[in-house]
């Protein structure tokens, strides 16, 4: 399953091995702390407890947080283009559904159009050729009418 380990393989060549020495860090001694004074002395204040013992210290300001950063105002033609961009996404749906039924109306209106033509030009055909015969119609008979001072002769 493995290969044979080779015992001759060629020449044999130095290595040369590279071992790297670690680096001591350099020893970092604190600076000796100077006492300082303080700019001005804090007031001290003193507590009376309701057990009646009386407490006294310095009184400490509370850490005061860093001010946020203050935000850009925004435009109000910004806003403005943003409410109408919302508007019109909210609208778009109802204009498609508009859109189709629009279109759907259409299509039934030119549905009756041709619906009443069939139906006007298939009543039109049976008055033409189903009576060859005109024993039923009205026969009138034109001839030449004469027409002297807007009084009809004929």
């Amino acid at each position: 399953m493995y290969p044979a380990h080779p015992t001759n393989s060629g020449p044999v060549t130095a290595v040369e091995v590279h071992r790297p020495t670690p680096i001591t860090p350099a020893v970092v001694t604190p600076a000796p702390l100077a006492p300082m004074q303080p700019g001005s002395v804090p007031a001290v204040a003193s507590v009376v407890l309701p057990d009646g013992r009386v407490v006294t210290g310095y009184a400490i300001n509370p850490a005061q947080p860093e001010p946020l950063a203050v935000k850009p105002p925004v435009s109000r033609a910004a806003v403005n283009i943003a409410l109408g961009g919302i508007g019109f996404g909210a609208v778009c749906g109802g204009l498609v559904l508009l859109t189709t039924f629009i279109a759907a109306l259409a299509a039934f209106v030119h549905q009756l159009i041709i619906l009443a033509a069939v139906i006007f030009g298939g009543w039109i055909a049976i008055q033409i050729f189903s009576a060859s015969d005109h024993s039923g119609g009205t026969t009138v008979n034109i001839r030449k009418a004469v027409i002297k001072r807007n009084h009809f002769h004929g």
